[in-house]
């Protein structure tokens, strides 16, 4: 059954997402703060500032409004940066119908509050109906139709399944998952370790050492993923290791592509211009920082790369500083010790 959707942000990712479900059937409309960048847009049926090449459907209609966007919504996609989420949310609530589905991708927790984007959206409006959606996925890979697949998650499963049915199509597989703050924490702080497997390129690091970045961190996230309530399993699938090796390993990767910047002797400030577009493994790991210290969870990787971001220490002084920490047992530390 066709839906109307509205897409609030026409960045990449939403500017994919809405080509996806437009060719699913459904009428998307696409609104943005940027009126310069929705007129470009909808000169060129193309969103040529952040995913060029890529066609918008005849299904997919640009609003200069945003009330004319929310109109009698059945599903109301954000797309915004993470540290926008709150008041997009906010502003959006009193334009779109009650009961119009809320779906997020944005990947990132709040710098303010350390919450992550489904603790604002309930707090904002505790009966909200919220889903979010997160994996692996490219936003330039996506806009092509090529294969990918993603998980989505809410407390309500029969929302999930809803969200997964209107997605998913022969190249956007779509899995359902109850665990909300799995899959949020997962797609957050993959790219912190996004960031240190860039540093770790920029520095003209090998193999090794990004493989030990990515292992490594993946015990860091669920670590701290577990003591804020997340299902350990959560982070062995589509939205921690999953989105750990696309965002390591991808030369699409705003975090990687930064750190390498950063590695190679970049100000972080200057890689964040240089990249050009919102890189949100920059505010996650002074997030992150924050909330290991407060819970007393050891997060190493993310502490030195939370410095570097800092401009605390170098780039090559942290990697030091971990390779030279006191000897451990690999599984002394792994996330059994915190059930």
């Amino acid at each position: 059954m066709s839906k109307q959707i509205a897409v609030i942000g026409a960045g990449s990712w939403g500017t994919a997402l809405a080509k996806t479900l437009a060719l699913n059937g459904h009428s998307v409309r696409m609104w943005d703060l940027d009126t310069a960048h929705l007129q470009e847009m909808q000169a060129n049926r193309e969103n040529v500032r952040y995913l060029p090449g890529v066609r918008l459907p005849d299904g997919v209609e640009i609003c200069m409004e945003e009330r004319e966007c929310l109109k009698d919504a059945d599903l109301v996609l954000f797309g915004v940066p993470a540290q926008h989420f709150r008041v997009a949310f906010q502003v959006a609530l009193a334009l779109m119908p009650e009961d119009a589905l809320v779906v997020n991708v944005a990947k990132g927790i709040e710098q303010a509050s350390l919450q992550r984007m489904s603790e604002i959206a309930y707090f904002v409006k505790p009966s909200v109906k919220y889903v979010v959606l997160s994996g692996p996925s490219h936003a330039e890979e996506v806009g092509r139709e090529m294969p990918t697949t993603v998980a989505v998650a809410s407390r309500d499963m029969n929302l999930a399944r809803e969200v997964q049915d209107i997605f998913m199509n022969d190249f956007f597989r779509i899995y359902t998952n109850d665990d909300v703050a799995g899959l949020e924490l997962g797609g957050s702080l993959k790219n912190i370790i996004a960031l240190g497997a860039g540093i770790a390129d920029g520095l003209g690091y090998g193999d090794n050492a990004k493989a030990a970045m990515m292992t490594r961190g993946i015990v860091e996230m669920t670590r701290l993923g577990v003591r804020l309530g997340a299902k350990p399993e959560t982070f062995s699938g589509l939205s921690g290791v999953g989105d750990l090796i696309v965002t390591c390993c991808s030369m699409h990767s705003r975090n990687r592509r930064c750190g390498i910047l950063i590695g190679q002797g970049m100000e972080p400030k200057e890689a964040v211009k240089e990249v050009g577009m919102v890189v949100e493994g920059m505010y996650t790991a002074d997030a992150a920082y924050r909330l290991s210290k407060k819970l007393g969870v050891e997060m190493p990787i993310t502490e030195a790369i939370y410095k570097v971001v800092q401009g605390e220490v170098s780039a090559a002084d942290a990697v030091h500083a971990l390779m030279t920490r006191a000897r451990k047992g690999e599984n002394e530390t792994l996330v059994k010790d915190l059930l």
